[in-house]
């Protein structure tokens, strides 16, 4: 009996995926990656597909929207970005790499522009990437003092990650309002 549901079950899975590849396939471009890259791919997999989400949200946006935010006091598109921008490069330096010299500390009010905000995102991303990759088990494992605590070299690439996605939610929303719509979900 349970031969009988297990091989039922798995007919009806590869029918799924026979049914549900080729139009996942067909959506990716150069321009549109496959929406599921990187997804269940550990945590180098996980950071691709976050920072192809955020790269193709910024390309998508136009540059009169990073002005735009949804109230007074509430961050504008562009400050979003650079605060992205700002902590992955902070909490990556709690690992060992140095912040840029040429970031500045009001970063995040005074770099507004497309071009800019798009530029200092890709840096960052790509920071992380390369640095992320060239750490060892151990160098992971390493201790870290992160803001008068303890931490591992790990837990700040969990961070760094999480805090990326948070953001990632956050301007979804901020697209949405503005009538953009993140191109991989079109």
């Amino acid at each position: 009996m349970q031969e009988d549901v297990m091989k039922r079950f798995l007919a009806l899975a590869g029918m799924m995926v026979l049914m549900v590849g080729p139009r996942l396939a067909a959506q990716a471009t150069p321009l549109h990656p496959d929406p599921m890259d990187g997804l269940w791919q550990g945590y180098d997999g996980e950071w691709r597909h976050v920072s192809n989400q955020l790269i193709a949200l910024a390309e998508a946006t136009p540059a009169d929207k990073f002005a735009w935010r949804p109230a007074p006091g509430v961050r504008s598109t562009s400050e979003v970005y650079m605060h992205i921008v700002l902590a992955n490069f902070y909490l990556l330096s709690v690992t060992g790499p140095p912040m840029p010299p040429d970031l500045k500390e009001d970063a995040e009010k005074t770099v507004t522009s497309k071009p800019e905000v798009f530029a200092w995102l890709k840096r960052s991303l790509e920071a992380v990437r390369k640095a992320h990759a060239a750490e060892t088990p151990a160098d992971l494992a390493r201790r870290v003092k992160v803001q008068g605590g303890d931490s591992t070299v790990d837990a700040m690439y969990l961070r760094i990650i999480i805090h990326d996605n948070e953001h990632m939610g956050q301007l979804v929303a901020y697209a949405r309002m503005t009538g953009v719509v993140p191109p991989w979900s079109k």
